[in-house]
């Protein structure tokens, strides 16, 4: 198969402590079971969540040293015995979550991300992409269509997925959708829902980003901080996909509803919310949802909407020795939109 089964050796950049510049590092593979999947790491996606497990954000979740990274595009080198549907020589991804029970009624109902027993790509224990090699469970490899572009097609693997998870869930074609927020999540939203049929309104705070927005494929461009931005927009959205961690006024936006809408959130809020229930909920039947990257389905599903609509991240390419850069792009919120290290050097 490849060299792969001599050695178990990777080779990767991590942080030695939170907040810490990433640093070379080498670990053991794990074992090879009859359902694993090697994957030799070809690109792998900087997100935001990567940020935050370095950081030391997310507490117990970033176990030091942490190999980040769970944007992996890759070659397949070896698979275990039982693998069916993968072989040598496929290009696959992995995304935030590598291993599922398959058996739990979660992962019976395409839920796979929020499976109890879910093993995550990069949190605890697990070694993400930030490495020249990757070893996971096969239920959490995807083939990649051979229409993608590997290096957009890296940050599908979550950002992707969880920009689609709540249009497929909540819109139907010729629907109207709010997207706020046009940054790594939300002008992979505008693509998306564009090509779903649906009528996109952006908001945000930046107005240079009007014209990238359209370009993107949103109809509409709000510039959220203008004086009266709201007016004659009341009761007009399907759905609204809140893609920033900014604490907004939520109420606010509960008007842009139109009856039986829905406000889903996809980007990482911390403060709890204040949300007018009787008078909002009830009165409009309202919904107020989150989500979470994407099941098995979904994620496969997204993978081939995409290569067929030819939707990809605009992304930043930088060569793995570069780390430490592109994470501090991140961090100053300067990617546009996402950063993808090229892993030929690692």
């Amino acid at each position: 198969s490849s060299s792969s089964s001599s050695s178990r050796t990777a080779k990767a950049m991590a942080a030695p402590s939170a907040g810490a510049a990433l640093e070379p590092f080498e670990f053991e593979l794990d074992d090879l079971t009859p359902e694993t999947v090697e994957i030799e790491v070809r690109y792998c996606g900087v997100c935001a969540s990567d940020k935050h497990l370095i950081d030391g954000d997310w507490g117990e979740l970033a176990q030091f040293p942490h190999v980040a990274g769970h944007e992996i595009i890759g070659k397949v080198t070896e698979v275990g015995s039982s693998v069916k549907d993968l072989a040598v020589g496929d290009c696959v991804g992995v995304g935030w979550w590598k291993e599922s029970c398959g058996s739990c009624l979660c992962c019976l109902n395409g839920d796979e991300q929020i499976c109890r027993s879910s093993v995550a790509t990069c949190t605890g224990k697990s070694r993400g992409g930030f490495a020249n090699r990757f070893r996971g469970h096969q239920s959490g490899v995807f083939k990649i269509p051979e229409t993608l572009d590997p290096v957009t097609a890296a940050p599908l693997l979550c950002g992707g997925a969880t920009v689609y998870t709540p249009l497929a869930d909540y819109t139907e074609p010729c629907d109207r959708v709010g997207v706020i927020g046009i940054g790594g999540l939300g002008h992979m939203a505008i693509q998306f829902a564009n090509k779903r049929g649906c009528e996109v309104t952006a908001f945000s705070t930046s107005p240079s980003k009007e014209d990238e927005a359209k370009d993107l494929g949103a109809h509409h461009f709000i510039n959220s901080k203008k004086e009266g931005a709201f007016d004659g927009l009341k009761e007009s959205l399907d759905l609204i996909l809140v893609t920033v961690s900014a604490n907004l006024d939520w109420a606010q936006y509960l008007t842009l509803l139109r009856p039986r809408g829905t406000l889903a959130f996809v980007g990482a809020v911390t403060k709890p919310a204040e949300l007018p229930i009787f008078g909002a909920l009830v009165m409009n039947m309202l919904k107020v949802v989150g989500s979470a990257t994407g099941g098995r389905k979904r994620v496969q599903e997204m993978l081939e909407f995409a290569a067929l609509h030819k939707i990809g991240a605009m992304v930043e390419k930088v060569p793995f020795a570069k780390v430490n850069d592109a994470l501090d792009k991140v961090r100053n919120n300067e990617a546009r939109y996402r950063m993808v290290l090229d892993m030929a050097d690692a």
